[in-house]
């Protein structure tokens, strides 16, 4: 039977919960145990697919085409366990399923309340499809004391009381501030949200504590005295200068061992943490430095492009250099043709990467005819490989009007919305006028690579399945027109109908994929696309 490990947090957000679910669960691997994580997010929406990147940061997509938090994204990365539509769940998915289920008349006539029908919506999803699993690992969204999520915690405390001794482990994630005029750390804040916690019916067995200077031993004393916790578990947790060092900086302060010996369980052998020690030895030692420019719409945000960001750096990892990722807004290029060139020069290698909406979309088909016409090697993933189809058929098809049907009516629609295909499910069907929430092609959908492609080359295969998430599509109408000039269609869906893969045959690296790489790629298994790419930068860099 799979025992739960409860991860939640307090004082402030943003304290690091994910990182914290992704490393132990990489840590419990090591140890040979096998586990799952799950997120748990307070907030109304059914899932972040109609959020601004501003508000959420990135949309993650599962191979099954859920939309969810970008935390598990880093599950994946760190444990390589492919996430699920079940690993994620809302309360707005969780009430949405509770009306419909009103509606229907399911509860008999019952007054449906927050308890116990709630509650056990909640413990429904946090016990479904863990068959196969030692441990499952679930983060709590949100910081206690938030109203929101008050039914989530209500539910840990009811399904800790269920599992019985030996079952669970409570986590609780808190900051501990150094006032700088005192020079001190300062421990009441702790004490205070586990006091909160523990008043809610969920007493911490694990105390994980965000420090800016290293906790002295008589803080880790005072903390474990005030929050009924011994001092061996209590865990400091320094910022560490990489993310994929987070897993051996807590297995040093005995995060994993206190968890195992929270369930009772005997300590059992070292873990083998080779894989993270190669990783970490990889991103300190470089062999050079490569400079990629990423030409974007939401480059304000780092999180809106959190697995792209992350996939450049395994594609370093692959290479043994450093990537040096130059966020570059694309409404920059729009109408200075001098900004281009001041701006890309420098640049090893250019990527444009997913976006929605018109803005920016002119900057980003110039940075596309720099690489092109500069021989800068030149990923697109997405929005990137439609608008390289879009420069190419505006400056080398002769087609001026050449545009996508996203933007508005057009005589030329290069790029169209996509209006039926065939899904696992079945046939998919959309309007232009639909829902946006749920509705694009979401998920893994298998290609076709040309056998005598540079992208067959670059996977070492012909058949591959890769993660989609957009509603518009390569109009293939234009294929032969926008072969004539170079840009070959060098994957396809099964079918032949919808384009995956182009890239230039002419052009040292111009590659671009309708598909979303990044959200394969882990930094023991750095996505080929990736690889290739870096190790394009890198001969790019021996020639400028």
């Amino acid at each position: 039977m799979a025992r739960f490990v409860f991860i939640t947090g307090g004082v402030v957000s943003s304290l690091g919960k994910g990182l914290l679910a992704a490393a132990l669960g990489a840590l419990l691997q090591a140890r040979g145990y096998r586990v799952r994580i799950r997120k748990f997010d307070p907030y109304l929406n059914v899932d972040p697919g109609t959020m601004s990147p501003y508000q959420h940061g990135e949309v993650y997509v599962t191979d099954d085409g859920a939309e969810t938090d970008l935390d598990l994204g880093h599950y994946e990365r760190f444990t390589g366990v492919p996430t699920r539509r079940s690993d994620n769940v809302t309360a707005g998915r969780i009430y949405q399923s509770i009306i419909a289920r009103e509606r229907r008349g399911d509860y008999l006539g019952a007054t449906v309340q927050v308890i116990p029908h709630v509650t056990d919506a909640i413990k429904a999803f946090a016990t479904d499809d863990i068959a196969d699993v030692d441990f499952v690992l679930c983060e709590i969204g949100g910081t206690v004391g938030d109203i929101e999520s008050l039914p989530f915690i209500e539910a840990v405390r009811q399904l800790r009381n269920e599992l019985g001794r030996g079952m669970s482990v409570s986590i609780h994630v808190t900051l501990v501030p150094f006032i700088a005029a005192a020079g001190e750390l300062k421990t009441k804040p702790t004490q205070h949200s586990v006091r909160e916690l523990a008043s809610l019916g969920v007493q911490p067995d694990v105390l994980v504590c965000r420090c800016e200077h290293p906790l002295p031993e008589s803080e880790r004393r005072k903390i474990a005295l005030f929050c009924n916790v011994p001092k061996e578990a209590v865990i400091p947790a320094l910022d560490a200068p990489s993310i994929y060092a987070v897993p051996l900086q807590y297995h040093a302060e005995g995060l994993d061992a206190q968890v195992i010996h929270a369930f009772g369980l005997p300590p059992g052998r070292e873990p083998d943490l080779s894989r993270w020690v190669d990783i970490v030895d990889r991103l300190r030692n470089p062999e050079g430095t490569v400079t990629v420019g990423v030409v974007g719409k939401y480059v304000g945000l780092p999180d809106a492009y959190k697995s792209l960001n992350e996939a450049l750096v395994h594609g370093g990892i692959a290479n043994r250099v450093r990537v040096d990722i130059r966020w570059i807004d694309a409404e920059l290029f729009e109408g200075d043709e001098s900004e281009i060139a001041q701006r890309l020069e420098p640049l090893h290698a250019i990527l444009v990467p997913g976006a929605f909406g018109e803005r920016g979309a002119e900057g980003k088909i110039a940075a596309i005819r720099f690489a092109r016409e500069r021989r800068v090697p030149y990923l697109g993933i997405c929005f990137g490989m439609q608008m390289a189809c879009v420069e190419a058929a505006r400056n080398l098809a002769g087609i001026a009007t050449a545009s996508s049907t996203e933007f508005g009516a057009t005589d030329e629609p290069v790029v169209g919305m996509i209006h039926e295909w065939m899904s696992p499910e079945g046939l998919q069907q959309r309007t232009a006028g639909g829902d946006l929430g749920g509705t694009m092609r979401l998920g893994a959908y298998p290609a076709v690579l040309a056998g005598n492609s540079q992208a067959a080359a670059i996977y070492g295969a012909t058949e591959i399945s890769e993660r989609h998430r957009h509603r518009y599509e390569v109009n293939t109408a234009y294929r032969e027109r926008l072969e004539h000039v170079g840009l070959a269609f060098t994957g396809m869906s099964p079918d032949g109908r919808l384009p995956e893969i182009v890239e230039r045959p002419d052009h040292p690296w111009f590659v671009a994929v309708q598909f979303h790489p990044e959200l394969k790629s882990k930094p023991f298994a750095p996505h080929p696309l990736f690889a290739g790419f870096i190790a394009a930068a890198v001969r790019q860099s021996r020639l400028v």
